[in-house]
């Protein structure tokens, strides 16, 4: 009996630690938390994403955020589809890498994925998602990888709740004064 427990320990030891818990960073050398500036000179050097240049930024509605949009398969031989890059206070906390569906599929990707960092947080038939205390990795349909800084979107979403709390009293003060 005692063999037969120590087994059970070792195999679900090495079950856990066959599956890298530490979550990637970001996509190639682009990593989330650069600033605006680190990834641009990155995208400059790197033909994998079909960065154009200054073309490929646009400011998005709300304060202090930038969106970068690439298509690397501009020319018809990469993987990835469109890339996005968003910005919040001049740091990247978003990578979204729209794959092309004719050359990758989601089963491979999924597979891929959960071999390397094993089975995902959450599944449901629209996205898995893979999470830690840092990094939020979405595999979502139809096929879009998405890196997200946890830190930062907790940040914002807790900031749009304040936000969203005040408007509601400016409202509740302006019914009352009807």
């Amino acid at each position: 009996m005692k063999k037969f427990i120590a087994a059970l320990v070792v195999f679900f030891s090495i079950s856990i630690f066959a599956y890298s818990t530490e979550l990637p960073n970001g996509y190639k050398n682009i990593q989330l938390g650069m600033t605006f500036e680190q990834v641009k000179e990155i995208l400059d050097n790197d033909i994998t994403f079909g960065y154009r240049g200054d073309r490929d930024i646009s400011l998005l509605p709300g304060e202090n955020r930038i969106l970068i949009q690439t298509n690397p398969n501009r020319h018809g031989f990469s993987f990835l589809d469109e890339c996005y890059f968003q910005f919040y206070d001049g740091k990247l906390y978003i990578i979204t890498i729209n794959m092309n569906q004719e050359k990758m599929d989601h089963y491979s990707v999924f597979s891929t994925l959960t071999k390397k960092y094993g089975n995902p947080n959450a599944l449901n038939p629209k996205k898995s998602t893979w999470e830690n205390s840092k990094v939020i990795m979405a595999l979502e349909r139809p096929l879009a990888l998405k890196y997200t800084d946890k830190i930062v979107a907790d940040q914002i979403k807790n900031q749009a709740l304040v936000d969203k709390t005040a408007m509601e009293k400016i409202r509740e003060q302006f019914l009352e004064g009807l």
